[in-house]
């Protein structure tokens, strides 16, 4: 984990008010993170349906697209230029649903609950709040803050940031959650990745012994049981959540590539495959989640950070 720990020596733990302090960006405008940014690979420019994201380019001929509404990484591409990202084909870009695929948040409710499916960070404006480079490598720092549409389903304050780090063969994110409320809260969180697949060829390794909560056939009354294979893959509909699962999972994604798939403060991992549900696509795409399924609870100015690096050979 060396590697990994390494590749996030950034942010500081700070209390809220320095980070307050540390980011003064509410007034920063898009046109002056461009031309700012554009000599350290890092440019804001306009995406599908004019809505503006983020382009990350390394030196070593990588790309990331980052959505700032929703913070969503939409696409992952390799020196080669292959995407090992997936987006749907029923994705819009109107706001008018959270952008289906890709790398979309699942903040402050995770599935159904009390509030919206997976909550509501997944269908809100992020801002960028800053841009560097880390060891050679782009990266950029997304902010989302309450407002009143976050407040009339959860009534707390809270700050997250998120920083974005592209490698040649790697994209890393550290996720921070901060109450700024003056009363706790609780909550759960995962980052749904998609990831471009073969479904018939795809398989993760590395869940063997997890505690897992089977939602197939009944996602509201899941089945306890125990993983007991090597090599998990998805033959039908799948639908699992895989308890304290290990910090270093391998995907095979049936299309050549073993990608590598390492967390810090992620607790548990979902497998998701929507099969004859969504006829159109789901031989081209398999989920494997980092997630956080049993709730954080946060005084105020505490913070909860979690960290994701994802690889290739």
């Amino acid at each position: 984990m060396a590697m990994l720990q390494m590749s996030f020596s950034y942010l500081p733990t700070l209390n809220i008010r320095q980070v307050n302090r540390q980011y003064r960006y509410p007034g920063m405008a898009f046109a002056s993170v461009s031309k700012e940014t554009g000599t350290l690979g890092v440019k804001v420019t306009e995406g599908e349906g004019s809505l503006q994201k983020v382009v990350l380019n390394s030196p070593h001929g990588s790309e990331a697209e980052i959505y700032l509404y929703g913070g969503c990484i939409t696409s992952w591409k390799v020196p080669s230029g292959k995407d090992l990202l997936f987006v749907r084909p029923d994705a819009v870009f109107n706001k008018k649903k959270p952008i289906s695929g890709g790398l979309p948040h699942c903040f402050p409710q995770f599935g159904p609950g009390a509030i919206q499916q997976h909550g509501f960070a997944r269908n809100m404006d992020w801002s960028v709040v800053d841009s560097e480079n880390v060891q050679g490598n782009p990266a950029v720092t997304l902010l989302l803050k309450d407002g009143p549409y976050s407040r009339a389903m959860w009534d707390f304050g809270f700050q997250a940031l998120y920083k974005i780090i592209l490698d040649a063969k790697s994209i890393s994110t550290e996720l921070k959650i901060t109450n700024t409320d003056n009363k706790p809260f609780s909550f759960t969180n995962a980052l749904h990745t998609y990831f471009a697949a073969s479904v018939s060829g795809a398989s993760v390794r590395g869940l063997k012994g997890c505690k897992t909560l089977n939602k197939d056939p009944d996602p509201i009354n899941p089945i306890e049981s125990k993983e007991e294979r090597d090599v998990v893959t998805f033959p039908g509909f799948v639908d699992c959540i895989y308890l304290d699962s290990p910090d270093v999972l391998h995907l095979d994604n049936g299309l050549g590539d073993v990608i590598t798939i390492k967390n810090s403060n992620w607790s548990d991992t979902v497998l998701w495959n929507p099969h004859l549900q969504m006829e159109a696509c789901y031989k081209d795409f398999v989920c494997v989640e980092n997630a956080q399924i049993g709730d954080v609870k946060l005084e105020p100015d505490q913070s909860w950070i979690a960290k994701q690096h994802i690889s290739i050979s």
